[in-house]
C-alpha cells in the first residue's frame, strides 16, 4: 500500500490563517480523492467544524484519552488523508506528545506521510517554537506557511530557509466573503462561470500548489 499523507496545520498564535488552511486542504482532498478525515483542535477561534462538517470531528490532547485516540486515528495507513487543524492552545502539549511516543519515526515505519505546516509569524512566541519544531522535524516534512495577510513583508529568516509554502493575500471584501461559513471552496470553482475572477484564480492556485505538496511528500515509484 501507498503512504497515506497526514497534514498537521499549527501556530502557537491565534487568528493567523490556520482554519483557512485547513478548510482549503479539506475540501481540496476531498475534491481530489473523494475522501477526507479532518479533526479539529480549537477553542475559540474560528473552528473547521462549522465550516466542513460532514467530513469533522473534534478531537482533544490534553488528557490522556484524547491523545491515544488521535494517535490510532493518525497512525493508519488506511490511504485517506488526514488534516489536523491544531489550535493555538494545543501546541506545546501536542508537540510534546509526539516527541515522547516518537511520532515522526512510527510514522515511516508504517508509511504514513507527516507533513507539519507551521504558519509563520513574526511574534516572540513564533519565533521559539519554530526552531523546536526543527530539532523535531526532518527539513522535508516542515513546511512554513507565509500567509500574506498574516506576514506583511519578509519572513524571519529563520523560517525562510527551509521550505515555504505561500498564500497570497485576498482584499478584505473577499476574505470576507470566503470567512462565511456556508462558503465553499470547490463551489465556487464549479459554479462561477467567469475563471478570470481574483477568487477563483486564488482557488485555483492554491489547489495547485497543495497537489505540488502532496506529491512531494509521497515517495515516487521507480
Amino acid at each position: 500500500m501507498s503512504s497515506t499523507p497526514v497534514y498537521i496545520i499549527c501556530s502557537p498564535r491565534p487568528l493567523v490563517g490556520k482554519t483557512l488552511l485547513a478548510r482549503l486542504l479539506g475540501e481540496f482532498l476531498l475534491l481530489k480523492d473523494g475522501a477526507v478525515a479532518c479533526f479539529d483542535i480549537n477553542l475559540k477561534e474560528p473552528s473547521l467544524l462549522e465550516y466542513l462538517p460532514r467530513i469533522t470531528e473534534t478531537a482533544d490532547v490534553m488528557d490522556t484519552y484524547g491523545k491515544m485516540q488521535l494517535m490510532d486515528r493518525l497512525i493508519v495507513n488506511d490511504g485517506i488523508a488526514k488534516v489536523v487543524d491544531l489550535g493555538f492552545h494545543a501546541f506545546d502539549e501536542f508537540f510534546k506528545m509526539t516527541h515522547e511516543i516518537g511520532f515522526m519515526k512510527e510514522a515511516l515505519r508504517r508509511r504514513i506521510a507527516p507533513a507539519i505546516l507551521f504558519v509563520a509569524d513574526t511574534d516572540r512566541v513564533s519565533a521559539r517554537s519554530y526552531p523546536a519544531l526543527q530539532e523535531q522535524i526532518p527539513p522535508k516534512a516542515l513546511i512554513t506557511i507565509d500567509n500574506e495577510y498574516v506576514v506583511r513583508g519578509e519572513l524571519p529568516a529563520a523560517m525562510a530557509t527551509g521550505r515555504v509554502l505561500r498564500i497570497p493575500a485576498l482584499p478584505s471584501f473577499l476574505k470576507t466573503y470566503v470567512d462565511r461559513v456556508s462558503f465553499s471552496f470547490t463551489d465556487y470553482l464549479r459554479n462561477e462561470r467567469d475563471s478570470s475572477t481574483e477568487l477563483h484564480q486564488w482557488i485555483r492556485r492554491n489547489y495547485t500548489v497543495l497537489r505540488e505538496l502532496e506529491f512531494s511528500l509521497l515517495p515516487q515509484r521507480p
